[in-house]
């Protein structure tokens, strides 16, 4: 009895859907959990519900993770409902455990090979021995490209066909790349080491290969659960089904359109295939959002809804539980400095209204872009911290620039030019401007000196002054001394430490995190999407990026982009995944008014459905403020009213009908009822011209007046 009632207070406080998939029934199951929607809580209450019930034992229960972070808290949330004993822990830690504790059976009483840490300093031997010399970032790229095969379960002899087939954007020729993995390989086996995915194999092989092994892990672990199925790569796929053993008690949870780490080997394909392996499965849907407001949810919901491919067919449509927020703004800038001064403003406005630091976020596609906010915010003396990533000048290829522009000063003439000079100075750091080179790291690398030769444009556009006298001064051109001096200054207020702060983060590693208030820069073609990303899928899955980003913000979220990297520059459209927005007018110019002036002119409202909270794009939608398929709250009477009205005041100006307001305008004011007239403006229709001529009289009738009080009755003569 008394394990019943713990069982049955599991249930307690569980939406719907959550009950359903903690009810479940032994077998596979397939969580289908959108963003916010309580999958931890629903995955943990499962398994606190089977064990307290007596179905199963704490012990025989394996529930897999990605980080350590998830597998903590999913070990924390367990003791809380009162379960202990069940092993919550990553593939690579699970597997680790199980290779040490089999290894003198396996190997023979020798003992377990040395685990690489990194795979760094043998991948750059290797990569001598193929007659390629590299950098730290070409040998993180080339040591990427390695776990990408070893975790799709590719050999070095089929390098080439297997990345061919994948669309790699390969950081070398495929086959010069493939000597470099089978260099690697045989110095491992040279040192007596192994790398993480010789881990996972090694686990794979122990089961596949000694029946004991088999027996005895299947033995223990007889259910299994694992979270954020979409980023399973084939190498993890292949262990979770030597565990199995053609069991079939598996609970998956993952989210589709949150697959983002494909470029890793991770692939959504397990969990799109799901129902079809297993038949009979219990397929369950988690849409209830409990992190962010409906407006967010609709806009996010409005982002992936365009969504196409295979992730697409498990798409959600995620239904907001929070109280309604503010709306999303979308916010056009002239250039980069602009947006990013803008955004530290804001943040700073936010802080001081009380909203703390580290409950704010700065998202951007590349780690590259943070330069810009982290200036911006050192300004506006706003703390802040760089997840992910070190922070712009505390960055490898930074320093060494900065050593070699500084070197630059004794060979470069000092009349040359500030950005050619320093285009000039990086090239002795291996920096070319002509295109990024490919590979993550080393695009990444690029990118981040292409930030300096920016910097130099900016900086170079703002002339020295020197005075000449007490009341004369003259101007003269910036030169590679000046400039090295404002990077210093720029790393020395940069490099204050801070405890708290607001988070700047690239989208990949903000997944799993929230914030209060999110702002998303950089939000044009060529950023976001990448301009490398060539294949339909490879747009798509920036599409998700930019959808994780959305998930991301609880109440309050900003979306931006600049029409221009820099004053004056090249002039750059919109990302193709924004809502698309009526957008009349123009960015505000930089340089045109003073400084105290705020730097953007227009702000372009996300408007939502104020029933369902989806973001409206049709006009009329936009107009009545609601979905045409949710219910409409009419006040007849009041429209009967505002009709007659409409024609008496047609009639007597001897215009149409639809010149004083449309139909849809008069449903509109019938339904939202305005009572002020920031109200009745706010109904797209109705200007300061039309507020002007019939305001008085709209807001006198939704008051209660009569028609015959606002506009007596005339006869008005037809012309003929």
């Amino acid at each position: 009895m008394v394990v019943h009632s713990a069982s049955e207070r599991v249930l307690a406080g569980l939406d719907p859907e959550q009950r359903s998939a903690v009810t479940a029934p032994a077998g596979p199951v397939c969580v289908l959990a959108g963003a916010g929607t309580g999958k931890t809580r629903a995955v943990t209450s499962r398994i606190a519900h089977r064990v307290l019930s007596g179905e199963v034992s704490a012990r025989h229960v394996l529930a897999v993770t990605f980080t350590a972070r998830a597998a903590a808290e999913m070990r924390a949330r367990l003791t809380t409902l009162g379960v202990g004993g069940v092993q919550a822990r990553t593939f690579h830690a699970a597997a680790l455990r199980q290779v040490r504790y089999f290894a003198p059976r396996l190997l023979a009483g020798r003992a377990m090979p040395e685990l690489l840490d990194s795979k760094i300093r043998l991948v750059t031997l290797a990569a001598a021995k193929a007659g390629l010399r590299t950098d730290r970032a070409a040998a993180r790229d080339l040591a990427g490209e390695i776990e990408w095969a070893k975790s799709s379960l590719v050999e070095p002899g089929e390098y080439v066909v297997a990345a061919a087939k994948a669309i790699r954007d390969t950081p070398h020729e495929p086959a010069r790349v493939a000597e470099v993995f089978a260099a690697y390989e045989r110095l491992k086996r040279s040192n007596g080491v192994i790398d993480f995915e010789d881990m996972l194999r090694a686990a794979v092989w122990g089961i596949e290969e000694h029946r004991d092994v088999a027996e005895q892990v299947r033995a223990q672990y007889r259910h299994f659960v694992v979270d954020e199925y979409q980023d399973v790569n084939p190498l993890q796929q292949r262990l979770l089904g030597a565990w199995l053993g053609g069991r079939d008690d598996l609970t998956v949870v993952g989210d589709a359109s949150q697959t983002i780490y494909s470029f890793t080997g991770a692939t959504s394909s397990y969990l799109v295939d799901f129902p079809r392996r297993y038949r009979g499965a219990t397929v369950v849907r988690l849409v209830r959002d409990y992190r962010s407001t409906p407006q967010v949810v609709g806009l996010a919901n409005a982002v992936i809804s365009q969504a196409r491919g295979a992730e697409a067919r498990l798409r959600l449509e995620l239904v907001g539980q929070r109280p309604p927020g503010p709306e999303p703004q979308l916010r056009i800038f002239t250039d980069e400095p602009a947006e990013a001064n803008a955004v530290a403003a804001r943040c700073r406005a936010l802080v001081d209204a009380g909203t703390p630091a580290k409950e704010i976020a700065v998202l951007f596609r590349t780690n590259a872009q943070s330069e810009a906010y982290e200036k911006a915010l050192t300004e506006a003396q706003v703390p802040y911290v760089v997840q992910g990533a070190e922070r712009f000048f505390e960055r490898v290829e930074v320093r060494q620039a900065m050593v070699a522009l500084r070197a630059a000063t004794r060979s470069i003439p000092g009349e040359t030019p500030l950005p050619t000079a320093v285009v000039e100075a990086l090239t002795a750091v291996g920096w070319a401007p002509d295109a990024a080179p490919a590979g993550g790291a080393a695009r990444e690398r690029w990118e981040a000196l292409a930030a300096l030769v920016q910097l130099a444009e900016e900086y170079a556009a703002t002339p020295q002054v020197l005075p000449i006298g007490p009341a004369a001064s003259v101007e003269r051109p910036v030169t590679l001394a000046d400039f090295n001096d404002e990077l210093a200054r720029r790393a020395a207020a940069q490099h204050v430490p801070t405890v708290d702060g607001v988070t700047l983060a690239s989208l990949h590693s903000a997944k799993g995190l929230e914030w209060d208030a999110v702002f998303l820069v950089g939000l044009s073609e060529g950023t976001l999407p990448t301009t490398y990303a060539r294949t339909v899928e490879q747009v798509e899955e920036e599409r998700r990026l930019l959808y994780v980003g959305l998930t991301r913000a609880r109440e309050w979220l900003w979306l931006s982009y600049a029409s221009a990297r820099s004053p004056g520059g090249r002039a750059r459209r919109p990302s193709r995944f924004l809502p698309q927005l009526d957008r009349s007018g123009g960015p505000e110019r930089a340089g045109a008014a003073p400084v105290a002036r705020r730097p953007e002119r227009r702000r372009t409202q996300i408007v939502s459905c104020r029933i369902c909270g989806a973001t409206l794009l049709a006009g009329p939608d936009r107009k009545l403020g609601r979905c045409p398929t949710c219910p409409s709250d009419i006040d007849e009477e009041l429209h009967e009213r505002l009709y007659a009205w409409r024609q008496r005041v047609a009639g007597g100006q001897r215009v149409p009908a639809y010149v004083v307001f449309t139909d849809a305008t008069l449903v509109a004011l019938a339904e939202r009822r305005p009572g002020r007239t920031e109200e009745l403006i706010a109904i797209a229709g109705i200007g300061p011209r039309k507020l002007g001529l019939y305001g008085e009289a709209v807001l006198a009738l939704v008051a209660g007046a009569a028609v015959d009080e606002i506009c007596p009755e005339k006869t008005f003569e037809i012309s003929p």
